[in-house]
Order: C-alpha cells, then sequence, then structure tokens
C-alpha cells in the first residue's frame, strides 16, 4: 500500500530548477507535517525542509535556504520542494516524509528518526 509517491527528479545543470512532487494517498492529509530529506551517495540522510499541516510554517536547512521552497495543497493532498540555483553538492535521493505528531521544527531536528511515512525516494542529479 503506497502512501506516499514521490516524482519530479532528474538530471538538471547547475543553476537550474526543479519541482518535486509528493502524492499522498494518505486519508487525513491535512493533519500530517510534511518534510523532505536527502541523502547523497556515501553520505548520511540530511534534513531539507518541513511545512506545518496548514501550511502556514515553513523550515528549512542553511544549506537550501533562500533557494528552495517547501508547499503543499491539502485539497490535492500534495506537497511539493520548489528547487532553484540547484548546484552539484544537491546531488541525491530526495524522499517526502509525514507525521501526524511532530512539527516542522522538530521534524527538522529529528533527521528523520522514527517519522510515521516515508516515500521511496526520487534521484536529483545536478551536472556542473
Amino acid at each position: 500500500q503506497v502512501q506516499l509517491a514521490e516524482s519530479g527528479g532528474g538530471l538538471v545543470q547547475a543553476g537550474g530548477s526543479l519541482r518535486l512532487s509528493c502524492a499522498a494517498s494518505l486519508r487525513t492529509f491535512s493533519s500530517y507535517t510534511m518534510g523532505w530529506f536527502r541523502q547523497a551517495p556515501g553520505k548520511e540522510r540530511e534534513f531539507v525542509a518541513a511545512i506545518s499541516s496548514s501550511g502556514i510554517i515553513t523550515y528549512y536547512a542553511a544549506s537550501v535556504q533562500g533557494r528552495f521552497t517547501i508547499s503543499r495543497d491539502n485539497a490535492k493532498s500534495t506537497m511539493y520542494l520548489q528547487m532553484n540555483s540547484l548546484k552539484p553538492e544537491d546531488t541525491a535521493v530526495y524522499y517526502c516524509a509525514g507525521d501526524r505528531v511532530i512539527s516542522a521544527r522538530a521534524m527538522g531536528a529529528s533527521m528523520g528518526r522514527s517519522l510515521e511515512v516515508w516515500g521511496q525516494g526520487t534521484l536529483v542529479t545536478v551536472s556542473s
């Protein structure tokens, strides 16, 4: 039973843009704090961005602040990550995750530990 499914990854040149989507089949998507994480080859998973259940509060990793924008459409049960000014170091598999208990800021601090639901990931490759 697929609950979160990412899409929108691909190959892009440095300085380019991509928009990732995370489609949820969760019955109460609007109750979930949602977030994006990424994992580069040979590196640990890292937090990228999170958004509160209402969409009002957002939280970003310092490395993407000002370049990435997280958003959600609760009517469509979908979350987005607009990525601009991409750099080669943004290359990674990007995962979406959700949890009904944690806040957006706490999701950032959690590094993804013990979150309720995860997607399978989508690969983003940024060439120099």
